[in-house]
């Protein structure tokens, strides 16, 4: 861990905070059921060798907000105890754990009921078997080795600094039961199309039912046959960050009942007048985005309440924003809920795994040496690969259903980049219905549906037009320190500093007048600043990193995004 212990901070959330936020709001938005049994608050937790004390789940260890504040061990255990409700003949208790950091075992009763390894996505366990009347003990087990890079583990590094951040362990994603019939619905796959969406049912191959769809015009029924459901509106209403209209959809099969929602949309790549774009419902989009790294100072990975995600969105979209570029993090699923519904699209990235060198990975590519041949995997990244391959598939199974994802990328600068050909034709494998960004800053080789270029020590030159479509992906950067709300007080990251917030203002202005809307002509089709908010060290955010102070002009930066929306609607006439 760094020296420096960075400066207690507080989001606007926290001023007004109950201690129930994250059980008031059901954490699976897409796969809702009225047995919502929250779990999350007190528990009894220790680390290894160490005597019990009091935790608050669902906030890592290491932050504020779980009552700990730091991590002293690589074992983890936690422990409640819980009655269980009456559950009915024919039914099974379920236990959901969002996210858990890395390894996690479950016991029910001091019996093993599930495993789950990875730290990013989430798990569930029937505990029916081993659960008796009244009260039952719940423990779950965590092992967190950061120095493991074969796992994912995104920014967090042991000896936190400049652009790493503070590790998480543990639980960090709500933990709760719900009981469901025995052949029940285990997941949902909507795929979204230009007159309704393909809903798929999937646990059992020959699911039979009634989808329920809610439209301005009424409610209308659509029969569910095979495990599949075929959704088609008359006038579809579509979705995009305009109108982000989401339709509500209710499944009965059997005995289970859940709710749901979909959104009318699609997304393509094709020419416009020669330069290619991509498309939202047929239409070119400039992605006015920023960066995005959900962190937050009192919870690190969670934040003190699911508002503060959503204020996050809104902030964005007040700015004349449209896009976020999610990097290096799968987020609470409530965070996709809230682009879904504000119209926020979405730029999603896998979290990295394997080892990363600053020389290699950074500095060489920022001056130019940005080849490098990824295809022959050794014997001992071979588990490397495994796991960034699994963990990405169980990414786009996770998050399949949202609208606004339109976007993925599959590498970050070459961080623990492998087999980058392989992953390509893997994720087209998975989803052929999003944009795929195979490399992005650099490292350069394999296949990718875009150009995804990062530029922060240098102007952004004529860009050439090519056969794809061009994506700034990352740039700007630009560090304005406001002491009172920064986390470090004695440190700095950030991409050309600035003094007062005029400068700061008319610098970001600037970049964008005389470096981002020229290149649209040229086939820019997305450019993402670095970044939403600051986050510990860095102060290159557009919001400090408590979120109590905007450092940019509303007025004036949405007049920039009227610019982008004419300049991009220029090109298409």
């Amino acid at each position: 861990m760094s020296k420096i212990k960075l400066k207690s901070l507080k989001t606007p959330e926290s001023d007004a905070l109950t201690g129930n936020e994250w059980n008031e709001i059901y954490p699976r938005p897409q796969l809702r059921r009225d047995s919502f049994i929250p779990l999350n608050g007190e528990w009894d937790f220790c680390f290894a060798g160490e005597e019990m004390t009091k935790i608050t789940v669902p906030f890592p260890p290491e932050s504020e907000m779980s009552g700990i504040g730091e991590c002293r061990g690589s074992e983890l255990h936690y422990k409640r105890t819980f009655t269980p409700p009456e559950i009915p003949e024919g039914h099974r208790l379920i236990l959901n754990l969002g996210a858990t950091d890395q390894t996690a075992e479950v016991l029910i009763n001091r019996v093993c009921a599930g495993r789950n390894r990875g730290g990013v996505l989430p798990s569930s366990v029937d505990i029916t078997n081993l659960v008796r009347k009244g009260e039952n003990e719940i423990h779950i087990i965590v092992y967190d080795d950061i120095t493991d890079t074969t796992l994912p583990y995104g920014k967090q590094r042991k000896k936190r600094g400049g652009m790493w951040y503070t590790t998480v362990s543990g639980i960090w994603q709500s933990v709760w039961l719900e009981i469901v019939p025995i052949g029940h619905i285990r997941a949902l796959k909507i795929t979204p199309n230009e007159r309704g969406a393909r809903v798929e049912l999937l646990g059992l191959p020959n699911y039979r039912g009634m989808a329920t769809v809610t439209t301005p015009e009424g409610k209308a029924e659509y029969e569910i046959s095979d495990s599949v459901c075929e959704i088609k509106l008359d006038n579809p209403r579509k979705w995009s960050p305009d109108d982000p209209y989401l339709y509500d959809l209710e499944i009965v099969c059997g005995e289970d009942k859940v709710s749901s929602y979909f959104a009318v949309r699609t997304v393509e790549i094709k020419e416009v007048n020669g330069v290619p774009r991509i498309l939202l419902n047929g239409e070119p989009i400039f992605f006015h985005g920023l960066l995005d790294q959900g962190y937050y100072p009192e919870g690190i990975y969670t934040p003190v309440s699911p508002k503060s995600i959503e204020n996050d969105i809104l902030i964005a979209k007040s700015l004349g924003f449209n896009t976020l570029r999610k990097h290096i993090k799968v987020e609470h699923e409530l965070f996709y809920y809230y682009c879904d519904k504000h119209g926020m699209i979405v730029f999603q990235d896998m979290v990295n795994n394997g080892k990363y060198s600053f020389l290699r990975d950074t500095a060489l590519p920022t001056i130019g040496f940005k080849r490098r041949r990824d295809r022959r995997v050794r014997d001992k990244r071979r588990l490397q690969r495994a796991i960034f391959a699994l963990t990405m598939e169980g990414t786009v199974n996770a998050l399949y259903n949202h609208p606004c994802i339109v976007y993925w990328t599959i590498f970050n600068e070459g961080w623990g980049q492998i087999d980058s050909q392989g992953m390509y034709s893997l994720l087209c494998d998975l989803d052929k219905t999003r944009v795929i960004d195979t490399a992005s800053g650099w490292f350069k080789g394999a296949d990718s549906d875009v150009v995804s270029e990062h530029v922060y020590f240098k102007k952004i030159k004529d860009m050439k037009p090519c056969a794809k479509p061009i994506i700034l992906s990352e740039f700007g950067g630009y560090s304005y320190k406001i002491p009172e709300h920064s986390a470090n007080i004695y440190k700095t990251y950030g991409y050309g500093k600035f003094e007062d917030v005029e400068e700061y203002e008319r610098a970001v202005l600037s970049l964008y007048s005389e470096q981002i809307i020229p290149q649209i002509k040229n086939g820019l089709c997305a450019s993402i600043l670095t970044q939403i908010s600051d986050v510990e060290d860095e102060t290159n955010g557009i919001m400090t990193y408590d979120r109590r102070v905007i450092k940019l002009s509303s007025d004036k930066m949405c007049e920039i995004s009227r610019t982008l929306r004419a300049e991009i609607a220029k090109k298409q006439k």
